[in-house]
């Protein structure tokens, strides 16, 4: 790391250093090793999994195209008559925007970019700003659609998977249209906590 390798390259591959030197002293069972093509490909071949990199190419897109800064700028004039308006259009569009993404940390960074100067600029208290900010940014995890709800869709499949074969296919199954389904209503009523 140190050296500027990426991170994926330098953990996998001092993994598989230390497991080639495993092999070789007679520590680890080489046909462990066979198996890491065979998860890779199964991997790849999730097509549920696709959906990751466009949430990604999504958050990028509302950054650079300054959608997110438009959204709280008229959220925050629709909320202006609110005594602490800015704050509630600052939580509406960070939920927004994270739910969109799916990754927190960017929603974080890019709100505090748009929003915390507002903020202060207003006169609210910097911790009120970057409190608010953080909510905001974690608030979306659980509104679908969400990384983090497709993720967690396809462990439940896997789960799933494996109990059928154990019940000896007496389970059903469940589609991630349901877990947003699921997911919807705490999801709002996690986000009306807050507000």
């Amino acid at each position: 790391l140190l050296a500027g390798f990426p991170v994926a390259l330098t953990l996998g591959g001092v993994a598989l250093l230390f497991a080639l030197l495993g092999a070789f002293l007679g520590f680890f069972p080489t046909g462990l090793l066979r198996l890491i093509q065979l998860r890779m490909i199964g991997t790849m071949e999730n097509q549920v999994l696709v959906a990751v990199p466009l949430f990604v190419l999504m958050g990028v897109i509302l950054e650079r195209s300054k959608v997110a800064e438009d959204l709280l700028l008229i959220s925050s004039r629709l909320l202006a008559r609110l005594r602490g308006g800015l704050a509630f259009a600052v939580v509406i569009v960070g939920a927004l925007l994270a739910a969109s993404t799916g990754i927190v940390g960017a929603t974080v960074i890019t709100m505090t970019l748009i929003a915390l100067p507002t903020m202060l600029r207003q006169g609210y208290d910097p911790k009120l700003t970057s409190g608010t900010i953080a909510a905001s940014g974690t608030l979306g995890q659980i509104i679908p659609p969400s990384i983090v709800l497709i993720l967690l869709s396809d462990a439940i499949s896997n789960a799933n998977q494996r109990a059928s074969v154990a019940a000896a296919g007496r389970t059903s199954a469940v589609s991630i249209g349901e877990l947003f389904a699921g997911a919807l209503i705490p999801g709002l009523v996690h986000e009306g906590i807050y507000l």
